[in-house]
């Protein structure tokens, strides 16, 4: 564990990172000959507002799935765009935390579909899993949704990301170390007695809440974070004044830096690195730390 004197230095370090980039002018936005040699491109230039957006600018559809039509989870609904024109997308799976069910991270399906990805919130077997069970219910959703799902045919199976809140988000990792082809990991305040993950490759944006007394940042997301190899992309943020709950409700600092997080590993868009080095100076983050510039 490193010291407080250590965090802060990390924090100050990942304020001038970001500082250095934007001054600088090369803030990571793709060239036009880059952008055209990525074939996971989905829509237009973002903008910051764009990406705070409630809705981007693909239309969505949804589908339910029955937990009794599936094996190793709990159903869910599936988030999708109705636009095939531009090929495939990326799949990201979001799970709910202890005693929540899939209506708790809802509000999270539509608004990173419309951004160009097919979003899957699913429920767990029991409402009481534990996040390495969890995390095994992540990988086989994502299983079922890119192989054997009505949808199957719309996404890219090689890109696949998860998001998890609490007890989920500690879930997260540990899907992320079981399967390190996965592209992108999001733990929202996450929860989870192993406070150590060194095996992880996944690129891992990490969300605590400053205020949070069900898993404090302290004893998890921050230690979550700085055991991350230091090979891997990874990013801290700190919800100033949320609570543990902050991801149960629309919220645009998770949603803006969720969507350029997946954006930026799940489609290796460039033109999202501009948005990934925060700082927490005069925003709705109370302490930031990053291993910027990506």
């Amino acid at each position: 564990m490193t010291s407080l004197t250590q965090w802060r230095r990390t924090v100050a370090t990942s304020a001038v990172l970001s500082a250095t980039l934007v001054v600088g002018g090369i803030a990571g936005v793709a060239s036009p000959a880059a952008a055209a040699d990525n074939p996971y491109q989905r829509g237009p230039d973002p903008t910051r507002s764009s990406i705070q957006a409630a809705r981007g600018t693909f239309a969505v559809a949804q589908t339910s799935v029955s937990r009794y039509g599936v094996s190793g989870f709990g159903g869910g609904t599936v988030y999708y765009p109705t636009d095939q024109s531009q090929g495939t997308f990326g799949a990201v799976v979001v799970v709910p935390g202890y005693t929540a069910r899939q209506s708790s991270m809802a509000w999270l399906g539509p608004r990173i579909a419309s951004q160009g990805f097919v979003v899957f919130t699913i429920d767990t077997n029991s409402v009481y899993d534990q996040p390495s069970s969890r995390g095994d219910q992540l990988l086989a959703a994502a299983d079922y949704l890119t192989q054997r799902s009505a949808v199957a045919s719309r996404i890219d199976a090689t890109r696949v990301a998860v998001v998890g809140h609490s007890m989920g988000g500690g879930g997260t990792l540990e899907a992320a170390k079981d399967r390190p082809s996965l592209k992108a990991a999001i733990p929202l305040t996450p929860w989870n007695v192993d406070k150590t993950w060194p095996e992880v490759s996944t690129p891992t944006l990490v969300i605590g809440a400053q205020n949070d007394s069900v898993a404090s940042v302290a004893s998890h997301a921050k230690p979550f974070y700085q055991t991350l190899p230091a090979s891997t992309p990874r990013t801290y943020l700190e919800l100033r004044g949320a609570s543990h709950f902050a991801p149960n409700t629309s919220n645009t600092t998770i949603a803006e830096n969720s969507i350029a997080w997946l954006k930026r590993f799940v489609d290796d868009d460039t033109r999202f690195t501009q948005f990934l080095c925060p700082t927490p100076s005069g925003t709705a983050l109370s302490a930031a730390a990053s291993s910027c510039p990506f």
